[in-house]
C-alpha cells in the first residue's frame, strides 16, 4: 500500500494508472476507521482497479462548539487496517496541504435545500464545510467511483446532488449501514459511550424498527409516528434532537403520495450525538 501525504505524489500515481487504463474508486474518510469504513473499501474494490481511501479530519465541517480537538486520530491503526484490505494508496494530507490560504480565504460549495434541516439544521455550516471538502478530494483523486456510508443519510444526498448538479463525471455509491450486534449503527463518536450508554444507545434503532413496522402496517399518521417515537427516546434517557419521515430522494416530509421513504433520526445520549435512518418502501 503506498502512502502519500502530497497532492503532487496523488496526482502523478493517478496518471500513471490512467496511462494503463485502470480505473478508480475513492472512499474519503475522517479516520479513526472501523468496519463500517472497512466495509466501503471492500466494496470499492468490487467496483474499480485501485482503490483510494483518503484520511483528513476536516476542520471546516465542525462548529465552533464542537469536538474537532478531540475527535479521536488514530492514523497507524487506521493504515494497518487499510494495508489488511490491501488498499492501493492511502492519501493523507495536512490542514495546510488542504486549505493553505486558511478557511477564512477558501473558497467552498454550498448545496442548496437539501442541506437545510436534520444535521443541516442541527449543524449550520457542516454541508457547506462537508461539499468543499469533497470537491477538493474529488478534484485530486479524480475518480470514477465514490463510495459513502449510508448511515450518514443527508450526506450521501447532498454529494449526490451536487455531483449531478456540478455534472461531475463521478458515481457516487452508498454502502449499507454496519452495525454492532445490539443494532447500533458503527461510528467514531461510539468510542465516547460508556458500555452502560451503548446498552442504552440500542433504543435508537429499536424505535426506528418500530417506525418502519407502523409503516409498512398501512400507517401514514407521519406526524405521530414521529411523536411517538421521540417520546420513546425521551423516556430511555435520550435527547432527541430530531425523528422524522422524508422523502427518499428529496429529504422534504413524507406526504401521502410518497413510496420512496427514510426515518432519519438524530438523538444525544450525554453528550453523544447519535444518528441513524432507516430506508422504507410502501
Amino acid at each position: 500500500m503506498q502512502s502519500v501525504t502530497e497532492i503532487k505524489s496523488l496526482r502523478s500515481q493517478i496518471k500513471a494508472w490512467r496511462q494503463q487504463g485502470l480505473t478508480i474508486a475513492f472512499v474519503p474518510t475522517m479516520g479513526n476507521l472501523h468496519y463500517g469504513h472497512f466495509s466501503l473499501v471492500e466494496r470499492a474494490k468490487t467496483l474499480a482497479d485501485k482503490v483510494v481511501v483518503s484520511i483528513f479530519v476536516n476542520p471546516m465541517q465542525f462548529g465552533a462548539s464542537e469536538d474537532l480537538d478531540s475527535y479521536p486520530r488514530t492514523l497507524t491503526e487506521d493504515k494497518q487496517g487499510l494495508a489488511e484490505l490491501e488498499t492501493d494508496l492511502v492519501f493523507t494530507p495536512s490542514v495546510d496541504t488542504i486549505y493553505p490560504n486558511g478557511l477564512a480565504a477558501q473558497s467552498y460549495v454550498d448545496v442548496p435545500e437539501i442541506s437545510l434541516g436534520y444535521c443541516g439544521g442541527s449543524r449550520p455550516g457542516h454541508f457547506k464545510g462537508v461539499a468543499t471538502v469533497v470537491t477538493k478530494l474529488f478534484n485530486m483523486v479524480q475518480p470514477d467511483i465514490a463510495c459513502f456510508g449510508e448511515k450518514d443519510y443527508q450526506q450521501l444526498q447532498v454529494i449526490k446532488t451536487m455531483v449531478r448538479d456540478l455534472s461531475m463525471p463521478i458515481e457516487i455509491v452508498g454502502v449499507p449501514t454496519k452495525r454492532e450486534a445490539s443494532g447500533l449503527a458503527m461510528s467514531s463518536r461510539n468510542g465516547y459511550l460508556s458500555a452502560q450508554e451503548k446498552s442504552t444507545a440500542k433504543v435508537l434503532f429499536n424505535t426506528l424498527n418500530d417506525a418502519v413496522s407502523h409503516l409498512q402496517s398501512g400507517n401514514t399518521e407521519f406526524t405521530q409516528i414521529e411523536e411517538q417515537a421521540k417520546q420513546t427516546l425521551i423516556e430511555h434517557g435520550l435527547k432527541p434532537d430530531y425523528f422524522n419521515i422524508a422523502n427518499a430522494q428529496t429529504l422534504r416530509p413524507a406526504n401521502q403520495n410518497d413510496k420512496q421513504l427514510v426515518i432519519l433520526a438524530a438523538a444525544f445520549l450525554g453528550k453523544v450525538r447519535l444518528i441513524d435512518n432507516m430506508q422504507v418502501t410502501l
